[in-house]
């Protein structure tokens, strides 16, 4: 017992992570609220917007990133009529993203095969997209402004069927320069 409590001892140091807080930009619906948004980067009027939040995360960088801008997020509100549960729209229509650095740059896909958007939701499955690129782009421009190499960034949508195949025309590419 006391060999098990030394060899813990000298292990669990070596297991010790970085957490960092970091912006991350997702797209939030704005369902049961009283305003529209007007976003810049698809320049249409919607009932959401993409918004900034502060989380703190460890993991591989920026694949981290990425993949946190899918994740569930409940608007604080100080209103009790305000309800809503859930806000973030990859969560809502069951878009999945991911990511994965490789040699050539960051693969980020977005994985429609779940793909559902609820009632109270007034949106296209390619305006959710296109917003939930817009919030990759703005994610990852943070991170990358120290960094001193260029990072070329693929998106592509994943999970397509018959029906959901056009969305694939959203498929891009772009590079972003560091410092």
């Amino acid at each position: 017992m006391r060999i098990l409590f030394v060899f813990a001892a000298l292990v669990c140091p070596l297991v010790a992570t970085t957490i960092s807080v970091v912006p991350i930009f997702e797209p939030v619906s704005l369902h049961e609220t009283d305003v529209d948004e007007v976003i810049t980067d698809t320049g249409e009027a919607l009932q959401a917007t993409v918004i900034s939040r502060p989380m703190a995360l460890t993991g591989a960088f920026p694949e981290t990133l990425i993949e946190s801008i899918g994740t569930p997020h409940k608007l604080p509100s100080n209103n009790p009529n305000y309800t809503v549960e859930e806000a973030n729209l990859l969560v809502l229509c069951q878009i999945e993203l991911s990511a994965e650095l490789d040699d050539s740059g960051l693969l980020v896909r977005f994985d429609v095969s779940e793909l559902s958007i609820p009632e109270g939701v007034d949106l296209t499955v390619r305006q959710v997209l296109k917003l939930g690129i817009v919030a990759v782009r703005k994610t990852l421009e943070i991170y990358q402004a120290p960094q001193s190499d260029p990072l070329l960034v693929r998106i592509r949508i994943m999970g397509t069927d018959e029906g959901t195949i056009s969305l694939t025309e959203l498929d891009s590419e772009f590079e972003l320069e560091g410092d």
